[in-house]
């Protein structure tokens, strides 16, 4: 009986030194309390991780001894690891500090309420566009840092213009009707469709609804709003039209995306501003591009400014936090001095105002004509619509995917988004 609790007792401390081992091993390692590291996950590295490489250089002005740890994860994968961990109820594992797409943040800060540490009166939310505060709070409280705008703009070839007689004046504020008449004409002259589109992608309806300041779901950020959407209605009706006047080309992957507009395929590309250097990387059409306002719904309260894409940062709550506030505060929510570098360094528009009167900003880019594209770009971000993304936005759209489908395919609008309106309340109760 002894020998028995002997052995017992010498299990009891295997154990538990194997418990101690593994703590202060691989787990404590990688969630680290140091009060002098935090590490950030980003996806991008031609984009989010130069900033964030920018951001660690400025800060290191204002705190030498902090380390920041930079990983490049693939959005998709930040998107499972924080799923996986969260939803066990842990950060263990996780960074101090996550870079969340916008569209997506609701879904993570309502579905785990004590897991992201408030940034409430950590900056100045009336410093930036108000339209990424509200896509950052929940409950009046506010929990990310807005990062970049994606803001849109009507890209258009001046050259096909004015073969067909326009000039950038005439696309200045137009409507989509407008947008559309201009098209056929130019299509007619130059044999160049309008725009080009992933049908398995319906970024285009997101930018016109938010126009209007509307959105797949009601104000409440989770009760569907299609089938008596009228922005929503009216966008189906213009993307039929497009495709009916044959002025919508159609492509598969980003890849091809590209190659169409590069290609000089297209007369115009409407999408968000991050779409700058990949329109610029043609550098046989310097000169022969303009960027205009993003067109406004017709017969309808809508701007000529909408949103597609951004990203915000976020802190989790975890040991460090107070760290990665301060670095995140001292960077990217006060430093005017590095949002120049962004747009210099990185193409990046911030949302940051009193970054705007900067030079970088106001710098005239010589591929769009001399156009001051970057000033333009955030004049519209402060005019584009406040809406909730709520948590299902892409829950939603592959919905309406199927719904655009069956509409061009001939069923009626009322019918395609009453049914897309059943199929959304079962599908995200």
């Amino acid at each position: 009986m002894k020998k028995l609790l002997a052995l017992l007792l010498v299990s009891m401390l295997l154990l538990v030194a194997c418990s101690s081992g593994s703590s202060n091993g691989k787990e404590s390692k990688e969630n680290s309390a140091d009060a002098n590291e935090i590490t950030v996950w980003a996806w991008d590295p031609s984009f989010n991780i130069k900033a964030l490489e920018l951001a660690k250089e400025a800060y290191a002005a204002e705190n030498p001894d902090l380390k920041v740890n930079i990983i490049e994860n693939a959005q998709d994968d930040i998107v499972q690891k924080l799923n996986t961990s969260l939803s066990s109820g842990t950060t263990k594992g996780l960074p101090n500090i996550v870079l969340i797409e916008d569209y997506r943040a609701k879904s993570f800060l309502q579905a785990y309420p004590d897991m992201f540490h408030p940034l409430t009166g950590s900056y100045k939310t009336e410093d930036f566009v108000q339209y990424k505060v509200e896509a950052t709070s929940v409950d009046g409280e506010n929990y990310g840092l807005p990062f970049d705008t994606g803001v849109t703009g009507l890209y258009v070839r001046t050259d096909y213009l004015a073969e067909a007689g326009y000039t950038v004046e005439d696309l200045q504020n137009i409507d989509w009707k407008e947008y559309i008449e201009i098209g056929k004409k130019v299509k007619e002259a130059t044999g160049k469709r309008l725009l080009t589109y992933d049908p398995n992608d319906l970024g285009i309806l997101r930018t016109m609804i938010q126009s209007a300041g509307k959105w797949y779901v009601k104000e409440d950020g989770t009760t569907p709003d299609l089938a008596d959407n009228e922005a929503l209605k009216l966008s189906f009706k213009i993307y039929k039209e497009l495709v009916d006047n044959d002025l919508m080309n159609f492509h598969s992957d980003w890849n091809e995306f590209l190659a169409t507009f590069n290609s000089g395929k297209v007369a115009t590309v409407t999408t968000g501003n991050w779409i700058t250097p990949s329109i610029k990387a043609e550098t046989s059409q310097s000169g022969k591009w303009a960027v205009v306002p993003h067109p406004s719904l017709p017969g309808m309260e809508s701007v000529n400014a909408s949103n597609l894409g951004g990203a915000s940062w976020y802190v989790l709550d975890a040991p460090g936090k107070e760290n990665a506030v301060d670095f995140l505060t001292k960077t990217f929510g006060s430093n005017v001095d590095l949002y120049q570098k962004l747009v210099t360094d990185v193409g990046a528009v911030g949302t940051y105002i009193p970054a705007t009167k900067g030079e970088a900003y106001k710098t005239g880019d010589e591929f769009f004509g001399g156009q001051s594209i970057v000033s333009d770009f955030s004049k519209w971000a402060e005019e584009i619509p406040q809406v909730n993304y709520g948590m299902h936005t892409y829950a939603i759209e592959d919905i309406l995917v199927v719904a655009m489908q069956n509409y061009l395919n001939g069923q009626d609008l009322d019918k395609v988004l009453k049914e897309a309106q059943e199929q959304a309340e079962t599908q995200i109760k």
